[in-house]
């Protein structure tokens, strides 16, 4: 077992209110580090990942009313909350964000290491943003003197982390084009213990998504509809009614279904397909993880994770005509499916992601850091 010497580790988190994706990243984090402290902004317990019992440090914005129900309108107060933490104590600060946590001060010897899941893109952009988010868009005259201010900020305090970590290519450019820093890729994993593997694929294609906008499920519809083939799709949002309405016969929406549903129609589907630009985007390796092929637009997070002929092949363009051609490539490919699972239980499982953060730490810490009590550095269990 390897051994890096660190006294004190502190976790940080923009905020523990929701419970996404860069949430189970920190999950993981506090899983690899049971014995580190953990910061936020704000931690609302019944909301968020499961810390069993830990203590939970948090800013001046955890005592004001209706901050935890309405924190995005709080984003002024994010960078001074957590610039007023005082982690002078710790050797390693692993800080998890989209937005705020990379603006800790650390001490001059100490290491910040930042998993940096996308940089603050309601800064930088923010009408793209506000479309999510209508009850804001007639606000954005008001709203972009402050935003302006944000950004400067953020570039400012972009400059406090040592390191840069980042869960696709992706997210690694951005980082460097908006905050000139390099920055490391490691891919974040999939809980594989959850999905089963299948042979044998019944007649039908998956669609697991939420209905929003850019998940472009319209031209996923509008090319089933061509095509006539079985659809199945999971899932829930705003654009349902509209999507059901363009929707023929061969289309079943199945709106929320358990986990053991999802799994079993992972396992069990011809090809999963996913249309939307993701950042990263777990649902292909989830399909993987079953031993089902993708058939994914070919721009983003997938980019890292799929491998063309061997887990998926992409459409170029997020139009009808470009997936239906794909689909009919799809339905005609020899299609290895243990190859495929096999490539996302290498890949995409925890012990991959620790494995590849260890020998990270392991490059990265400084010299001075080696001389305290041990922090070991071995492969966790297969998951």
């Amino acid at each position: 077992m390897q051994q890096i010497k660190v006294q004190k580790i502190a976790l940080v988190h923009d905020y523990l209110t929701q419970k996404g994706g860069a949430e189970r990243v920190f999950e993981l984090l506090c899983e690899r580090f049971p014995t580190a402290d953990i910061y936020t902004s704000l931690h609302d317990p019944e909301k968020t990942i499961d810390l069993h019992g830990r203590t939970v440090n948090t800013t001046f914005l955890q005592n004001i009313p209706g901050a935890h129900r309405n924190f995005r309108l709080f984003a002024p107060l994010y960078f001074p909350a957590f610039r007023a933490l005082n982690l002078q104590e710790y050797d390693l600060i692993l800080s998890s964000t989209t937005s705020f946590a990379k603006a800790v001060k650390k001490r001059s010897d100490a290491v910040h290491i930042c998993f940096c899941h996308n940089i603050t893109r309601f800064l930088w952009d923010t009408k793209t943003y506000l479309r999510g988010y209508k009850e804001f868009q007639n606000l954005y005259p008001l709203i972009e003197p402050i935003f302006q201010r944000l950004r400067e900020l953020d570039l400012e305090y972009s400059k406090e982390p040592d390191y840069y970590l980042a869960n696709s290519s992706i997210v690694a450019e951005r980082i460097e084009r908006y905050y000139g820093r390099p920055a490391r890729t490691i891919n974040y994993p999939i809980n594989a213990e959850k999905f089963q593997f299948s042979a044998q694929k019944e007649n039908f294609c998956l669609v697991s998504s939420r209905f929003i906008s850019y998940k472009r499920i319209d031209i996923i519809i509008e090319a089933f509809n061509w095509l006539g083939w079985p659809l199945k799709i999971i899932g829930t949002g705003p654009e349902e009614a509209r999507l059901k309405s363009m929707a023929l016969d061969n289309i079943e929406f199945l709106g929320h279904v358990s986990d053991a549903e999802r799994t079993h129609l992972m396992a069990k589907a011809r090809l999963v397909i996913v249309a939307a630009l993701e950042d990263y985007g777990l649902v292909p390796i989830e399909a993987n993880a079953s031993g089902t092929p993708v058939v994914a637009y070919g721009a983003g997070g997938v980019l890292d994770t799929q491998v063309p002929g061997m887990t998926g092949l992409f459409f170029q363009r997020q139009s009808p005509d470009a997936l239906h051609e794909t689909l009919m490539k799809a339905a005609n490919h020899p299609w290895n499916y243990d190859r495929i699972r096999s490539h996302a239980m290498a890949n995409f499982t925890k012990t991959a992601f620790f494995d590849r953060l260890n020998q990270f730490l392991a490059q990265t810490l400084e010299p001075s850091l080696m001389g305290k009590c041990s922090l070991p550095l071995a492969s966790t269990q297969q998951g």
